[in-house]
């Protein structure tokens, strides 16, 4: 992996791109596994559902839908409202079955628990600290105001997806989510021990080593962003605001430990793409938003990553498996086959009122979604 030579404002990943040359294993021309499911994704709402939508469905049987639009997805309800809004988006041809998450929020009750676990769409609740990305003012501000609403979660197998930083200003931006492990998720898997927790979109060894080490109630989504790049190919030679997500890139080091945990063939570590959609003028701007966009070929970034770490027949129990029996789901039992057929990422994806940057852009994917 490669980065520009930042001669540009905007220095996206020099070509070639990666999962290309670097396995030394060589694979067939066609790889057919269980169809996968993305348990983390931003949908967003109205206008980008055309497009977030439906690049889901062409790979993904389920997905888990974040609920952090503005105003949130608080109760089942808004849930069922949002859940027809993106059945509704859905082009001729394609089907896609959205699993909710409902906002947890200081006022969560245990009523609202009761409600979402007698519902079989929704699957979760996500706990965002207030102010720990997008949409995440209406967060949870103080664990102990949430203990009733993590109780009732206990009791009725609803399990909790965590969004695990600290938000404090005076913790560096690197160390938030390990701090975060000691401080908080440490308290909370003590507390409730038969509570089912899904430590998303996770970014470090720390992280890796905590659910490593957690009972079986704990496990992780890995991102393909958080795979394939590590804080270099945001800033080394020039800053590429499509690369800043939250949480951060961090460390090669911590990087090469979330590759080693997705190939351990540990069922704790599943497939979560935390793809958002932004427009690339949020992004290049004077405060760029954080997410990264990878929808759009997800599967095929996942393939890249466990083809050049040697484990491409650990694919699909990590993206089609490991999820499903987590949240207690029967298996998919549809397939899905990616072929070896090098493809260029587009520059740009048209989406509503603008243009978006997918990761990958302008550069080489060696396995293309059939």
């Amino acid at each position: 992996m490669s980065v520009s030579d930042g001669n540009s404002a905007l220095c996206y990943l020099s070509r070639p791109f990666f999962g290309l040359t670097h396995s030394s294993v060589t694979y067939s021309k066609s790889l057919i596994i269980r169809q996968p499911d993305d348990w983390h994704i931003h949908l967003r709402d109205k206008q980008a559902l055309a497009l977030t939508v439906n690049d889901a469905a062409r790979q993904f049987e389920r997905v888990l839908v974040m609920p952090n639009l503005n105003p949130p997805v608080t109760g089942v309800e808004l849930a069922q409202a949002y859940r027809q809004r993106i059945l509704d988006a859905l082009e001729s041809g394609l089907s896609i079955d959205p699993k909710m998450a409902l906002y947890l929020t200081d006022q969560t009750t245990e009523a609202m628990v009761l409600a979402a676990a007698q519902d079989p769409s929704v699957v979760a609740f996500k706990w965002y600290p207030a102010g720990a990305t997008t949409n995440s003012d209406s967060g949870v501000t103080n664990i102990k105001k949430i203990y009733p609403a993590l109780e009732a979660m206990q009791n009725n197998n609803v399990v909790l997806c965590i969004h695990g930083e600290v938000t404090d200003s005076d913790i560096d931006i690197f160390d938030r989510e390990a701090v975060f492990i000691q401080r908080t998720l440490s308290q909370i898997v003590k507390d409730f021990p038969s509570l089912k927790i899904v430590f998303e979109h996770i970014t470090t060894s720390e992280a890796v080593d905590f659910v490593s080490d957690s009972s079986d109630n704990v496990a992780a989504t890995i991102t393909a962003h958080h795979l394939l790049f590590n804080r270099n190919h945001m800033l080394a030679g020039g800053i590429r605001p499509h690369y800043y997500c939250l949480p951060i890139l961090k460390r090669d080091k911590h990087q090469a430990a979330l590759q080693q945990a997705v190939i351990s063939g540990s069922p704790k570590f599943f497939l979560g793409t935390d793809s958002a959609p932004h427009l690339k003028t949020d992004k290049e701007s004077a405060c760029g938003c954080a997410g990264s966009y990878t929808a759009h070929a997800a599967i095929e970034l996942y393939a890249s990553v466990f083809e050049e770490l040697n484990a491409l027949q650990h694919l699909e129990s990590f993206s089609s498996e490991f999820g499903a029996k987590f949240y207690g789901l029967p298996l998919n039992q549809q397939k899905i086959e990616l072929k070896r057929e090098a493809w260029t990422v587009p520059d740009e994806i048209a989406m509503s009122s603008g243009q978006l940057v997918p990761i990958g852009a302008g550069n080489k994917l060696a396995w293309k979604l059939v």
